[in-house]
């Protein structure tokens, strides 16, 4: 897909910038930083006003790169028993 490219060039991970961590190109602004915020439920426009120079479409690229990292992966569930959970 194209646009997925597109996005892809937005990320950039340099071993001299923020210890080698995926960052947004020409910034210091890592993708962690930027799924964290959307984890905790922070809107586009809320983490434009944390990091007013980045754009929507960095922030898409963000997710779509973390997106990328976690697909395909097996997630199995925490499987408890209960005869080993103490009351």
């Amino acid at each position: 897909m194209p646009m997925e490219k597109d996005f892809m060039k937005r990320i950039v991970v340099d071993p001299k910038i923020m210890v080698g961590k995926p960052i947004i190109k020409g910034t210091r602004i890592t993708v962690e930083a930027i799924v964290r915020r959307a984890a905790q439920g922070m809107t586009f426009d809320e983490i434009l006003e944390d990091y007013p120079y980045i754009t929507k479409e960095d922030i898409k690229a963000a997710l779509f790169y973390a997106e990328r990292l976690v697909a395909g992966e097996e997630i199995f569930p925490v499987i408890v028993d209960k005869h080993a959970v103490s009351r």
